[in-house]
């Protein structure tokens, strides 16, 4: 069954990512922003009859504390490609006739208590129980968090393609660029120089510290509806043309043949093939981007160059919003913060349904009909 045209985004709302949020709660952000994307949609909570969030907060607690009453609810556990999984599974929830107006919303407080919360759960020796992570990545693996695993794709990738550094470091200028314009960005008005980049120490090398991703507080929401309810509303709706994924292979990059190679080789054209359209039919794209390699990995994947050509691509091209192939306009999460934690993507579908609409303000594309978003 294909969901072509069938649904689209109708209304959204966010708040400014910060570092922290330090006097609110994550439940506190995320009604914020569901209170902000239904009255932009010109609904009610009373219509809200959907719900879908991110990992971490069960779904049936979310409507609770928001004090709606859904007739389908769900949580993304698809980590970074949560926020965009979302949407695929509302609009194949609203084309099934399950739900009519669907909220979804993802977000986090992160107070400064987070990280001392963690340390004395592990003092106190309440570890995760015994699996592949704690047997074999942990003791022996590469560094904490993600910073070892996509070093090692960076690596992989300039080892095999010839992609220099200076072409990564190129990437986070534009963003940079983008998120300079963009209030809600925790890096607003703050651009950088590629020596900027080059000079940032190295998180694991090749990787540089201004190339990864912060962990941020904030909170996003849209609503979904059908096609045929989303031309009363307001906005000028944001289609849903065509969805693939959340494709994948492994857990963990030890387990894959090929690390520069991503499940976007297989989501890609599925969502392009849904939606009638080619490569060169999009004008612009908002990529997951939680370090460079990934995105720019990615974006080889989904076909915008030959595998390994991604580097010379970002070298000749302007990819800010004023550029002939605008990327991330709101400056992405290297720009703008990673909000709610691995769902942080869901800023990606926020800035493109934005985009879409004709919403950008000083941000808005020159050519924003199809946009290509990646989780």
């Amino acid at each position: 069954m294909s969901i072509r045209g069938k649904a689209a985004i109708v209304g959204f709302y966010e708040i400014p990512t910060q570092k922290e949020y330090p006097d609110r709660t994550t439940f506190g952000v995320m009604a914020e922003v569901a209170r902000g994307a239904i009255a932009d949609a010109g609904l009610r909570k009373e219509d809200i009859d959907g719900l879908i969030n991110g990992e971490g907060v069960n779904s049936i607690t979310v409507a609770e504390a928001l004090g709606i009453e859904p007739k389908y609810t769900a949580s993304m556990t698809t980590h970074g490609s949560s926020g965009a999984t979302a949407i695929a599974t509302a609009a194949a929830v609203i084309s099934a006739g399950l739900a009519n107006y669907i909220l979804c919303v993802f977000g986090e407080a992160r107070p400064r208590s987070s990280s001392r919360m963690v340390g004395q759960a592990q003092a106190r020796g309440n570890l995760p129980p015994a699996s592949r992570a704690t047997e074999l990545e942990l003791p022996y693996g590469p560094v904490i968090a993600m910073n070892g695993w996509y070093g090692l794709i960076k690596q992989r990738h300039m080892f095999e393609y010839g992609t220099t550094q200076e072409q990564f470091a190129k990437m986070v200028v534009d963003q940079r660029f983008n998120a300079a314009d963009n209030e809600n960005a925790v890096w607003y008005n703050q651009p950088v120089t590629q020596e900027d980049v080059l000079n940032s120490r190295f998180t694991n090398d090749p990787l540089h510290l201004l190339e990864s991703v912060m962990p941020c507080s904030g909170a996003h929401a849209v609503i979904v509806a059908s096609a045929d309810r989303a031309k009363s509303l307001p906005n000028d709706p944001a289609y849903i043309l065509g969805a693939g994924g959340p494709a994948t292979s492994h857990d963990v990059i030890w387990q894959r043949d090929d690390i520069t190679t991503t499940p976007v080789v297989h989501s890609a054209p599925t969502a392009m093939n849904m939606a009638e359209v080619n490569m060169n039919d999009v004008d612009l794209a908002q990529f997951y981007d939680c370090y460079t390699i990934l995105a720019m990995a990615c974006l080889e994947d989904a076909g915008l160059t030959k595998k390994g050509d991604i580097g010379p691509f970002y070298e000749s091209t302007d990819t800010t919003y004023k550029g002939e192939f605008p990327i991330n306009t709101d400056g992405g999460q290297i720009g703008a913060g990673q909000t709610g934690g691995v769902g942080g993507g869901f800023r990606h579908v926020v800035e493109g349904t934005r985009q879409v609409m004709g919403r950008g303000g000083i941000r808005q594309a020159s050519k924003a009909d199809i946009c290509l978003v990646n989780g």
